[in-house]
């Protein structure tokens, strides 16, 4: 694999980069938001890993701006910064998984794995539909007819779970650690502002309707409801 690791702390770079060598794998350090950009925008890399605190923008921006360049490299944000609000920007910004300061590198590692794993299973299986719906995993484009429609990154992974999970209910907490990797208590309201921006934008036009709650359960996306 080819990593590009964006980290401007020399002892945690070296640390990164000589277990991902001994693992094989070929690795460009950026030590700046300015850098990581040019090297992202111009080089073929299977994952990213991309710290906050970095000098120039800061990597929530900086994962922004390569998601608007059309940049859908798995992304890892790798910090210090561990409250849920944090973790919540880091994926509304576009990230793929958030590791939190200190860590193991075996688990950096098992998480560099699993995004290059289902990064290729999407490209295997790019499309998923749901009646007139389609989503496209790899150009992250959504439809529905002849409409496009746009997405947030976290509303396109939620819609993404959902159409691979066609008639499976799916209660908040579960969505918010299928998505995020986190727990939420039950009194948050957070998933269901994201499903109902989701319903205003691929069900509110149309008169067959996909996204449904199940009462005391939680949500499901359905075509023969």
């Amino acid at each position: 694999m080819r990593i590009l690791l964006v980290e401007d702390d020399p002892k945690i770079s070296s640390f990164v980069i000589i277990g991902l060598e001994s693992n094989d794998c070929r690795v460009d350090n950026a030590f700046d938001s300015a850098m990581g950009e040019r090297l992202a925008l111009t080089g073929k890399y299977d994952v990213i890993i991309l710290d906050v605190i970095i000098p120039g923008i800061t990597g929530f921006d900086l994962c922004k701006k390569l998601r608007n360049h059309s940049i859908l490299t798995p992304i890892i944000m790798l910090t210090s910064l561990d409250t849920v609000e944090d973790k919540l920007m880091g994926f509304d910004c576009g990230a793929d998984d958030y590791l939190v300061k200190p860590f193991s590198f075996q688990e950096l590692f098992a998480r560099i794995k699993a995004l290059n794993r289902r990064n290729k299973d999407a490209i295997v299986h790019p499309v998923v539909k749901a009646l007139d719906l389609e989503l496209d995993s790899i150009a992250r484009n959504v439809k529905r007819g002849d409409k496009e429609i746009n997405l947030t990154a976290t509303e396109f992974k939620i819609l993404e779970l959902l159409l691979n999970n066609k008639d499976k209910v799916f209660d908040r907490m579960l969505i918010a650690e299928k998505i995020w990797g986190v727990s939420f208590n039950s009194g948050t309201n957070v998933i269901d502002v994201h499903i109902n921006s989701l319903r205003k934008k691929i069900d509110r036009d149309y008169s067959k309707k996909l996204i449904h709650t199940k009462k005391g359960f939680g949500y499901v996306l359905s075509e023969g409801q």
